[in-house]
């Protein structure tokens, strides 16, 4: 009986044969010219392999207008870099590319050759290379790495490792050189973003820096020798980006030092809006009605969000809502072990459950949604999604009584809320009444006041909280 015969492969002769015709000078029909200066560097190959294995050069060399000298078609590639195209040709001729001793400038320069050049494998397997094993390099290049990146809509998973490096620590981004350098598109995006962690004022000073900076000739003039051209021209520079700032998070005292001796390059009725704003303490629905930066902390939840979760991480460690967490703070999980919308509202079953957290001393988290009551006219004014107050408890079992109980207005708002550390707060399941009953002490105009009611809930959620 005879056995079976298996096909024998030979590949790593074939890609050394192939090889060899890259090193033949003798029997190319193309020349390609690399680096900023044309004839920096001059690679040839052969246009059959080039158009077999790459749709852009398939179809740039099919094309009749290609530009042929002495019989050798001739193509220019000055944005990418000698060494980077090196790499290119070769992983055409091989199909390999090793980048254990490439530099992350290189590899970065890789992704974007593979991208214009149409090699779309090679691009996604680039990316993650880089996402991996570049990471320290990405973080000390941002300004570089998101200048090269964020016009082009296949790198999202680079962009968005680069915005989460500036979110760990952007403090450190803004007072860097290279924060001067970054693009208008970007800075605007990260303006926008809630969870951009600094103090508005420094969002502010630093703004300022960023726009001497890109308007031409400012930034060797003494501002005290500045004309009413070199303000306009700054408030030209700055006209988009102001609106993203968050003045109403910026106190009265730094406006005064910090802000108003910019007043001219301020649009009118921003400037107007944010004086009444001080001056009477009204938020219009313009620039001073924008909401305040808050981070983030993951949490899964119906009722919160994460911008919620992170104010009330700052709660446990005693600190303000505001207030920015350092990269060496406490990290909070909050896990969720109760979800009414999954077990339903059974009191007697929330209560066994916090008593089972109380008797173990695991520190534990509950939210209760309840919809709020208007009046008819008010009602009308009112977004569906924002018809619902929260009030919360957070225990601690801890000996130095950090418990609590706290309200957020609705599911979106970030500025009213309330905490109690009073002994004598309450947030407690009715299991013969079915409903809850909140007491808690509320600053109100001035006076300290105790809210006091009972309402069925919408939602409850319990989770654990644990620190890592």
């Amino acid at each position: 009986m005879s056995g079976k015969i298996v096909a024998r492969k030979f590949h790593d002769n074939l890609f050394r044969d192939i090889l060899s015709m890259l090193k033949d000078t003798n029997s190319h029909d193309v020349i390609i010219y690399v680096g900023e200066n044309q004839y920096d560097k001059k690679f040839t190959a052969h246009s059959n392999i080039l158009k077999a294995r790459s749709k852009y050069f398939k179809n740039n060399l099919s094309n009749k207008y290609i530009t042929r000298k002495d019989n050798l078609i001739e193509i220019k590639k000055p944005s990418i870099s000698p060494n980077v195209f090196r790499i290119i040709l070769e992983y055409i001729y091989t199909g390999k590319m090793c980048l254990t001793n490439q530099s992350g400038e290189d590899v970065l320069g890789l992704i974007v050759a593979s991208e214009e050049l149409l090699f779309d494998e090679l691009f996604t397997y680039l990316q993650e290379h880089m996402i991996k094993y570049q990471r320290r390099w990405i973080q000390q290049n941002l300004v570089l790495a998101l200048h090269t990146v964020s016009e082009i809509s296949n790198y999202k998973n680079l962009r968005e490792l680069c915005i989460q490096f500036i979110l760990e620590d952007p403090q450190v981004f803004i007072t860097s050189k290279e924060f001067l350098s970054l693009d208008e598109n970007i800075l605007s995006e990260l303006l926008k973003r809630d969870d951009l962690q600094l103090e508005e004022i420094v969002i502010w000073e630093y703004l300022i820096k960023w726009g001497i900076k890109q308007t031409f000739g400012l930034s060797n003039i003494d501002r005290t020798k500045w004309n009413k051209e070199d303000y306009e021209a700054l408030k030209e520079t700055l006209n988009k980006l102001i609106p993203l700032i968050r003045f109403s998070e910026i106190s009265s005292d730094d406006f005064y030092d910090k802000v108003c001796p910019f007043e001219v390059v301020i649009p009118n009725h921003i400037y107007k809006e944010v004086l009444k704003f001080y001056m009477k303490g009204v938020l219009s629905e313009g620039v001073t009605a924008l909401p305040p930066r808050a981070g983030v902390i993951n949490i899964d939840s119906k009722i919160i969000k994460p911008n919620h979760a992170y104010i009330i991480a700052n709660w446990i460690d005693r600190r303000g809502a505001k207030d920015i967490r350092k990269k060496d703070d406490l990290k909070y999980e909050f896990k969720i072990n109760h979800r009414s919308s999954l077990c339903g509202i059974n009191f007697g079953a929330i209560n066994n459950l916090c008593n089972g957290y109380e008797h173990d001393h695991n520190p534990y988290l509950i939210l209760v949604q309840r919809q709020n009551t208007y009046n008819i006219s008010q009602q009308k004014s009112q977004n569906s999604s924002q018809n619902f107050k929260i009030y919360g408890e957070y225990n601690s079992f801890n000996p130095k009584n950090d418990s609590f109980i706290f309200s957020f207005e609705n599911e979106n708002d970030i500025k009213n809320t309330k905490i109690c550390r009073d002994m004598n707060a309450v947030l407690r399941f009715n299991k013969y009444n079915q409903n809850v009953h909140v007491k808690m002490l509320e600053y109100c105009n001035g006076d300290v006041e105790w809210t006091n009611e009972n309402f069925v809930p919408i939602k409850v959620e319990i989770f654990t909280v644990n620190v890592n």
